[in-house]
């Protein structure tokens, strides 16, 4: 599967070692940076390309990096077509209804509330989990369909 990753400076060592992890897997993985753990930087640099190159490719999936991860889910959710979704060490519950139910297609960490090591089978369950369509597929087409979406 292609995997789009992106992150500020607060999530940059865990999206390396998750990177590192997917290739093992030998998923394609395109990287959109940051790549230096530069305080200053503003993670829209990043997630936005990010999340662009998802809505374009609707077979790819994104994971996205940030302290809380909350911040950069709302810049990745501006992009049509994109549906974020938040995990920073809830139930993994969580994780599978983000894609039985909304059909996440990016995946938002909050890298300072869990260690890389106890994200790795949150992240193979959000990867195989499946949309469940049906009464669902309506609500995304609604969200899709919003103005208030930027392309």
């Amino acid at each position: 599967m292609k995997i789009h990753l992106a992150t500020d400076h607060a999530g940059l060592d865990m999206k390396n070692n998750i990177k590192t992890y997917l290739v093992k897997k030998q998923h394609d993985i395109i990287d959109h940076g940051a790549f230096d753990p530069d305080p200053m930087d503003d993670y829209p640099d990043f997630i936005f390309p990010c999340a662009h190159a998802v809505a374009a490719d609707p077979d790819s999936r994104g994971i996205i990096f940030g302290g809380s991860g909350q911040g950069e889910a709302m810049a990745a959710n501006r992009i049509k077509g994109v549906r974020a979704a938040v995990y920073y060490n809830g139930p993994d519950e969580i994780v599978r209804l983000s894609r039985q139910h909304n059909n996440a297609n990016i995946l938002s960490l909050g890298a300072r509330f869990m260690s890389t090591e106890e994200i790795y089978n949150v992240i193979d369950l959000w990867l195989y989990e499946s949309f469940e369509g049906g009464r669902h597929q309506r609500r995304i087409e609604k969200l899709d369909k919003s103005s208030n979406y930027r392309s």
